[in-house]
């Protein structure tokens, strides 16, 4: 849907005035990452330098084997110099302006056309810029381009500020290069303003117009209707900026949820001539910052919710394309994000295009990290950026450099390009009315929240370094920053792992340790578990409700929250489903539906709550468990909710399926062996854990447990008697908490365990455990929340259902293998753990148990404090009351909000039921 939206519009805009007299475009080089052309190319410095050869333009060129690569904090032994040369043919030029375009190099760029200089050498490396080479150009055969390119700067603020940063810095032409071609007389751009009340105002920029000269303009929709009729203006002698004016009768608005467009064209005539046209796309909408108050968008406040995201693709560093622009877009959207920080730098402006298409507000930033722009570098760049990007609707703001790359001499430039005059923030302090603070914890945001006075909007917080940050604690975060009478919104670190693809090391995947695996997603975009919780944290519908299981007296009536800004509950959709799980023996985990429908539309405006009533079938707690599905305006689905119709006991089998049989006991002096249905149970009577299982001359490797995780204790008493037909096993065990285990035997029906414990202190986490050989561990099937693993503060997301994955051991961050194989996995009803030995399952009738599978690998280039590695019982899985919670690259768990603490045990005894089918 997005891709034809914007390509129907692309094909208008090209169509539209074939008469006229166009810009004509000439590309010298490839459009993108996947469309290149081969330039000659000799690198000074590095891998393959020396000699003449062959480079995809555009690319970095590390990745194309060049060179050396470097991340921001190293600084090169040497400065790797690109030399590219390439021939071009031109026809059909004369009486014409022509302009070589840069989209983007890294970083000292120096032109020549035909041996000789384009104009001054360009520095700044994410920056377009131009040359007019009309007088370089031969008339006829072709024309020779040159250009060097410098890896470092000579300007020392420029390395500072682009290249002593946090992320992969490259050389090369990374964007377009183009030619543009122009009448002599022309207009070379336009800054629009067009506002929320239909007032539209338009500085035209002309070269060598004269008095005869007139501008006109029509406006129309994205389907080509017109909007109001043509207006113009009169152009006197040599005048250098013309403004056009006209008012509109209630145009749509444009919003991240109504991304309504238009375009303008305008004509540069003399009499009934057309010397020049050009064609523009904008939105009517009015952005205000209200001083101790909030962001108001067309007179409606708004509140960003939205990621950090850097210029990037493994394989191609910067060097980006369309349809990449188009899925980060989409998967930005579909976190239920409506917003998008361009940190550290201007991104491709063809992102800010599907911004626009698509709705999602846009932060759009002036590079300088924690290291600024000197004054005069700075003042041409500022212009540049804005020059560009000036007429996207989707940027909000200007951000000018980041945490400490501020200068502040330029940050009144900004206004001299935008006529809109956007505000300038400065990211990590206060600054013109906004707290955009990195990095708060809990009690800041908490106190913040209490005493502040300026309109709060944290532009990185949530450092989502490996599985840590990111959705971990945003729930208790959230929750406390939606009562900030002045919450602006905030921005989560980052949106992508940017471990580049290093052709240095048989094409290895490299995040430079800790540095760049930040992301919410993957590098190739493989979405994390954090990507749900935020999903459904930042859902514009919300459900409120704390109940994982429904009980006996619900009523088929939710309580519901619209949380959009512009859009009524009435213009979105619901489903329900009412659905049965497969069992454990089902080959497939697909739900059997029982019944669905749509409930009555709710109609409920933006900020108010209501109650829904789900309208459900009179058997519907014959279910296993009902979902609920929220689609938008567009149909893209919101979120799904899932609930339990019933208890874990329910599912319990009340046989094992097996005949029944005699129930016997061999004891010697070190084993009890209880035979059960062809199976024996061993227990080592020196500690009373299980030690073995046996069922004819398979072995199931099962030991150590029940164990107390992370507890130490000593068994003080074993014992096993018979009752009726079969038999009990009891075990008591003492030290640091008491842990008392009874085992029941009863003929045709799974083995029963019970325990219950009691112990005093902090812990990370709380309950039993076992061992199991991890190398004869080949997969897990689960009912219950899946199909991510889950932490003490990051519950969201998942749904309740029944769920199976395969072993892997993947390091989040590192490895792209998801979801994860290893960890806590959120109220399990059973499991049933797939080994090489001998599959056997294992149920529980306690609601909100955690499954822990074995223990996941450490990341060697963890932060020492091991914010992001919490703490993990020792037994290769268990059955827990309570698990650990995860910090972020900054921050440990336990100043991350409520969720994140430590359980306190309270002398209290806890209690658990399992049961083992064999």
């Amino acid at each position: 849907m997005i891709y034809k939206y914007i390509l129907s519009l692309s094909l208008l805009l090209s169509c539209s005035g074939l008469f006229a007299q166009k810009t004509d475009i000439k590309y010298l080089s490839g459009t993108d990452k996947d469309h290149t052309v081969s330039w000659d190319f000799y690198c000074t410095d590095g891998r393959k330098s020396g000699k003449w050869t062959q480079i995809a333009v555009p690319s970095n060129w590390e990745q194309q084997g060049f060179g050396s690569y470097n991340y921001g904090h190293d600084r090169p032994k040497h400065d790797e110099k690109g030399l590219y040369t390439h021939s071009f043919s031109l026809d059909k030029w004369k009486g014409k302006r022509v302009y070589l375009v840069f989209e983007g190099s890294m970083t000292d760029t120096k032109v020549k056309v035909n041996g000789r200089s384009a104009g001054p050498e360009h520095q700044g490396g994410f920056y377009e810029f131009s040359y007019d080479i009309t007088d370089l150009l031969k008339q006829k055969g072709k024309n020779l381009l040159e250009v060097e390119v410098s890896k470092m700067s000579s300007n020392p603020s420029i390395n500072d500020a682009e290249r002593q940063s946090d992320y992969w810095v490259f050389g090369g032409i990374f964007r377009p290069v183009y030619l543009k071609i122009v009448p002599e007389t022309h207009i070379e751009r336009l800054a629009i303003n067009a506002k929320a009340d239909g007032t539209f105002a338009a500085d035209i920029f002309l070269n060598k117009a004269k008095d005869q000269y007139e501008l006109e303009a029509q406006v129309y929709d994205a389907k080509g209707e017109k909007l109001g009729a043509e207006f113009s203006v009169k152009v006197s002698d040599n005048q250098m900026v013309a403004q056009l004016n006209n008012s509109f009768n209630k145009p749509r608005l444009w919003s991240a949820e109504f991304p309504n467009l238009y375009f303008v064209k305008v004509s540069l005539k003399k009499g009934d001539k057309t010397i020049h046209q050009i064609e523009e796309r904008f939105g009517f909408r009015t952005m205000e910052v209200r001083p101790h108050d909030g962001l108001y968008l067309n007179g409606k406040r708004i509140v960003l919710k939205g990621s950090n995201r850097h210029s990037f693709w493994p394989e191609t560093g910067r060097t980006l394309s369309h349809d990449l622009h188009v899925m980060d877009a989409g998967l930005i959207k579909e976190m239920n994000m409506n917003a998008v920080r361009m940190s550290h730098y201007p991104p491709d402006k063809d992102f800010l295009h599907v911004c626009d298409s698509i709705g999602l507000y846009v932060i759009d930033e002036l590079a300088g990290w924690q290291s600024k722009y000197d004054t005069e570098m700075a003042r041409r760049l500022v212009k540049e950026l804005i020059v560009r990007d000036v007429n996207h609707s989707s940027i909000l703001f200007w951000a000018n450099g980041n945490e400490g790359g501020w200068n502040r001499d330029v940050d009144g430039d900004y206004k001299l390009y935008d006529p809109q005059n956007r505000n300038v923030i400065h990211p990590w302090e206060y600054h013109d009315g906004i707290n955009t603070k990195h990095y708060p914890d809990y009690n800041y945001v908490v106190r913040e929240t209490a005493e502040g006075q300026e309109v709060f909007m944290p532009t990185e917080f949530m450092h989502g370094l490996y599985d840590g940050g990111a959705g971990a604690s945003l729930k208790d975060f959230w929750r406390v920053m939606k009562r900030h009478p002045y919450l602006g919104g905030g921005f989560i670190w980052a949106f992508v792992d940017e471990s580049v693809m290093r052709t240095d090391r048989d094409n290895a995947l490299d995040s430079d340790g800790n540095h760049a695996a930040d992301g919410i997603l993957g590098p190739h975009r493989e979405k994390e578990g954090s990507f749900f919780a935020i999903k459904e944290l930042w859902s514009p519908i919300q459900i409120i409700s704390d109940n994982s299981i429904l009980t006996s007296d619900f009523d088929g009536k939710l309580r519901i929250a619209n949380d959009y800004s512009f859009t009524s509950l009435s213009q979105c959709s619901l489903k329900w489903q009412l659905v049965r799980f497969p069992s454990v023996s089902d080959q497939s985990t697909k739900n059997l539906i029982l019944a669905q429908g749509q409930p009555k539309p709710l109609e409920l405006m933006p900020g108010e709550h209501g109650i829904l009533d789900l309208n459900l079938p009179a058997d519907w707690a014959a279910s296993d468990a009902l979902y609920l599905t929220a689609y938008d305006i567009n149909g893209r689905e919101i979120f799904t909710w899932s609930w339990s119709v019933k208890a874990p006991k329910a599912f319990v089998p009340a046989s094992t399926g097996a005949a029944s049989s005699t129930i016997t006991v061999s004891d010697n002096e070190k084993i009890l062996i209880v035979k059960d249905q062809g199976i024996d149970l061993q227990f080592d009577k020196s500690t009373g854990f299980l030690s073995q299982i046996e069922k004819g001359s398979k072995k199931i490797s099962l030991s150590g447990g029940p164990s107390l995780a992370g507890v130490n204790t000593k068994l003080t008493s074993f014992k096993y008697s018979q009752e009726n037909e079969g038999y009990t096993v009891q075990a008591e065990y003492d030290g640091d908490a008491t842990l008392k285990v009874k085992w029941t035997f009863t003929p045709g029906q799974p083995v029963k365990m019970e325990y219950t414990y009691k112990q005093q202190g902090e812990a990370d986490f709380m309950g039993i455990t076992f061992d199991y050989p991890e190398d004869k561990i080949s997969g897990m099937k689960w009912l219950g929340r899946g199909p991510y693993r889950v932490w003490k503060n990051r519950m969201q997301g998942l749904q309740f259902g029944v769920w199976e994955k395969e072993y892997n051991n993947s390091i989040t961050g590192e490895t792209t293998e998801y979801p994860e194989f290893k960890g806590f996995h959120a109220e399990v009803n059973w499991v049933q753990i797939q080994n090489k030995e001998l599959p056997f399952t294992v149920y529980t009738e306690d609601e909100h148990m955690y499954f822990q599978m074995l223990q996941p690998s450490r990341e060697q280039d963890a932060l020492q404090s091991n914010n992001v590695e919490p703490a993990f019982p020792k037994g290769s899985f268990g059955f827990l009351q309570g698990i650990s919670a995860i910090g972020t690259k900054f921050q440990s768990a336990t100043v991350m909000g409520p969720e994140g603490q430590k359980y306190r045990n309270k002398d209290q005894w806890v209690s658990g039921t399992l049961w083992f089918n064999f």
